[in-house]
């Protein structure tokens, strides 16, 4: 089992950008992938990627009370993981939970990985 506090997703709202007929991620999702990337890189630096399938629980604190969707959240975070390297693509998560923490400033997400 693998533990990763990570920061605080942009919305589902701001990952995506549309663009003529095509759908790409924005600046704030690249750069959320980017922060991760270097997170996950400098704090757990001989973590073999999974291979298997797996198991994530998410417990997202959120950094303020207003009003979310708990399923928004997931696309961007599992996404900036896959590119982190922690597991060979989010296709191999078998089983998937996400849980609202407590109201964190400035929010973040725990995400707990392991193989099934």
């Amino acid at each position: 089992m693998t533990t990763i506090n990570l920061p605080w997703p942009p919305s589902i709202n701001h990952y995506w950008r549309r663009v003529g007929n095509r759908t790409l991620i924005s600046k704030a999702g690249r750069d959320y992938r980017a922060r991760v990337i270097a997170h996950v890189t400098y704090c757990h630096p001989r973590l073999e990627k999974y291979t298997g399938r797996l198991s994530v629980r998410i417990r997202a604190h959120a950094p303020d009370r207003r009003r979310r969707d708990l399923d928004n959240i997931p696309k961007a975070i599992l996404d900036a993981v896959t590119h982190a390297g922690v597991w060979l693509d989010d296709e191999q998560i078998d089983d998937l939970h996400i849980v609202r923490g407590e109201v964190v400033t400035p929010g973040f997400v725990t995400v707990e990985v392991g193989e099934l």
